[in-house]
């Protein structure tokens, strides 16, 4: 598909750990001050080991001043999406416009079910998600007596608000053919795992979200595309991108410029605090100098030009 030319953003996630207790709040404030985009933390509330993803994102907020948050991604079959609508509402009004949705179909149905949430086939979970995002979409839209009936999901004459300052995202996670066109059909962007994927299968999944933004009328560059990513940054290691920084630059410069990614965020296998500041300060700059001299190539070759 190639580049969009979208501008990057860069990121990092961290795991809700609850002990210790400030674990989350010492990358996350290094995250800000290092000039990174975005903080991703993943949704299992069923871990025992983990705090509830919303909740640490609220705390994490006041302790911040430019970072965006986001649940990479929130399990749906857990979180009512009217309720999930009304929590990300909320933390945007007190961040000024600083959350987004990351959402998942679910995954791990019997720690779900143990926790009394619903055990989903995969034609469920999909019409399930499509449902979730027009609910919230309706809880954001600030209008009074909101109505749906659903398979899954219904509003009874619900009062929607506060309304959220900006447009919230919502970034699906998905995978299966059938997920990925319902990203290119209705979502914001797509949040694929680089660990999760086989060598050239990501190129083939993108070019269904994008001929199914096509057939529903929507242009491909509408949909932001968030890939995680984890590794370690210098040393030696096993993993696809660890290494050094140069290695680092190469392989997310290709994947922005031949696969069409535009944001990045970063998993930290160890020191997570350092490996971030080290991402904010040497890959992310080193990686945006060379797409724009990538795209300025493209350009004077007479390729697609961006704006």
């Amino acid at each position: 598909m190639g580049d969009q030319g979208r501008k990057l953003e860069f990121g990092v996630s961290v795991e809700p750990l609850a002990a210790p207790p400030d674990f989350a709040a010492r990358v996350a404030v290094a995250a800000d001050r290092a000039g990174l985009d975005l903080l991703g933390v993943q949704d299992h509330p069923y871990q025992r080991r983990f705090l509830d993803t919303w909740t640490l994102i609220s705390t994490l907020v006041p302790q911040t001043e430019r970072l965006h948050f986001f649940p990479d991604v929130a399990s749906l079959p857990l979180r009512p999406p009217a309720m999930l609508a009304k929590a990300a509402a909320s933390l945007d009004v007190i961040s000024g416009g600083r959350v987004e949705v990351g959402l998942g179909a679910g995954a791990f149905w019997d720690a779900i079910a143990a926790m009394g949430g619903p055990r989903r086939s995969p034609g469920e979970a999909r019409r399930a998600t499509e449902e979730a995002m027009q609910v919230m979409r309706l809880v954001w839209s600030g209008e009074r007596a909101l109505r749906f009936a659903g398979e899954f999901y219904s509003l009874e004459g619900m009062n929607s608000g506060p309304r959220p300052p900006h447009d919230i995202g919502i970034w699906v996670g998905a995978y299966g053919p059938r997920m990925l066109d319902l990203v290119g059909r209705m979502a914001d962007g797509w949040v694929p795992s680089l660990g999760y994927l086989q060598p050239g299968q990501l190129p083939e999944m993108q070019r269904r979200v994008d001929a199914a933004a096509r057939d529903a009328g929507r242009e491909p560059q509408e949909i932001r595309c968030v890939l995680n990513v984890s590794g370690r940054i210098g040393g030696a290691g096993d993993g696809p991108l660890d290494g050094s920084v140069s290695r680092w630059v190469a392989e997310l410069a290709r994947l922005a410029l031949e696969d069409g990614l535009d944001t990045f965020v970063y998993w930290p296998r160890e020191d997570h605090v350092r490996q971030a500041r080290l991402f904010a300060a040497e890959v992310a700059p080193a990686v945006r100098e060379a797409v724009e001299a990538g795209r300025a190539g493209s350009r004077e070759a007479g390729g697609p030009r961006y704006t």
